[in-house]
C-alpha cells in the first residue's frame, strides 16, 4: 500500500548535509523529494530564511527517515583542532 500523501521530514542548511540525507535515504531504499530554496535571481538571498532545501518522504516512512536523519545529525561534521 503506497501513500500519496508526502510528509516533510527534515530542512537541510547546506548542500553537504542535503546529499548525505539523500544518500542514507537511498540506502535505505526510502523514496524522498528534495525541494532546493535556492533562487539565481536572488543568489541564494532565501537560504538564510528558509534553509537550503527541504526534504519530503511518503507518510508511511516517515518514523524511519527521522530516525535516519537524527543519526546523521548526531555525526561531527568537521573535527575540532583542539581535540
Amino acid at each position: 500500500m503506497t501513500s500519496d500523501r508526502w510528509i516533510k521530514v527534515h530542512t537541510t542548511e547546506n548542500i553537504f548535509e542535503t546529499d548525505t540525507v539523500r544518500d542514507a535515504l537511498e540506502k535505505e531504499d526510502i523514496e524522498y523529494v528534495v525541494r532546493e530554496h535556492k533562487d539565481t535571481a536572488y543568489d541564494g538571498l532565501f537560504i538564510l530564511q528558509k534553509g537550503y532545501a527541504t526534504i519530503f518522504v511518503e507518510e508511511e516512512n516517515e518514523a524511519a527517515a527521522k530516525e535516519i536523519i537524527q543519526r546523521i545529525q548526531g555525526m561531527l561534521y568537521v573535527a575540532s583542532p583542539e581535540d
